[in-house]
């Protein structure tokens, strides 16, 4: 069985970008990579009890299991290591890329108080979209008693588009919602 957005993809979206940008062949059509989701607790150095409530969560989310982040650099002021565990990310391809995305763009960004749309400048220059989440709540996943710790996530969708244009259509065709 296909997830749902994966269907809406082939069906709906390829078709609409053929005739939007006058691609020659499906192969030139964008499409997505992976999402990546990432998890940075600068509190994980004090208690690193955190680190693991929020690999958990990260990974109730998913459905996948959350990998732990280390710092690259030693800086002295934050009292951070080099190899101290500062963070979690989870890498979402297939099946699971595009139930996550269904999930997000229609239960989970809706949920998010006084929700105009997401910003539609995120863009890297090269087709990737990135959008930060300041709380874990808006997934239902999430139960409200259980959090130790409200943090916020970077959710990274990477798409094969050549252009920040060609992957605006790619994510508005899907249902992301852009701000007017």
């Amino acid at each position: 069985m296909f997830p749902r957005l994966k269907e809406k993809y082939r069906e709906d979206v390829v078709p609409a970008l053929i005739k939007e940008f006058s691609y020659k062949t499906v192969m030139q059509v964008p499409r997505l990579q992976k999402i990546v989701i990432n998890v940075g607790l600068g509190e994980a150095v004090q208690n690193i009890k955190l680190l693991d409530a929020a690999q958990k969560e990260l990974s109730m989310i998913t459905g996948q299991k959350a990998v732990t982040t280390k710092a690259k650099k030693s800086i002295a002021s934050f009292k951070l290591r080099q190899g101290m565990p500062i963070g979690c990310k989870v890498t979402l391809r297939g099946d699971r890329m595009y139930e996550f995305l269904d999930r997000l763009i229609s239960v989970a960004l809706p949920r998010i108080r006084d929700f105009k749309g997401v910003s539609g400048k995120a863009f890297d220059g090269k087709g990737n979209y990135t959008l930060g989440v300041k709380e874990q709540f808006i997934f239902p996943e999430i139960d409200y008693d259980k959090v130790e710790m409200v943090h916020g996530m970077d959710i990274s969708v990477c798409t094969s588009a050549r252009t920040d244009a060609e992957s605006k259509a790619l994510l508005g065709h899907l249902g992301m919602p852009f701000r007017k």
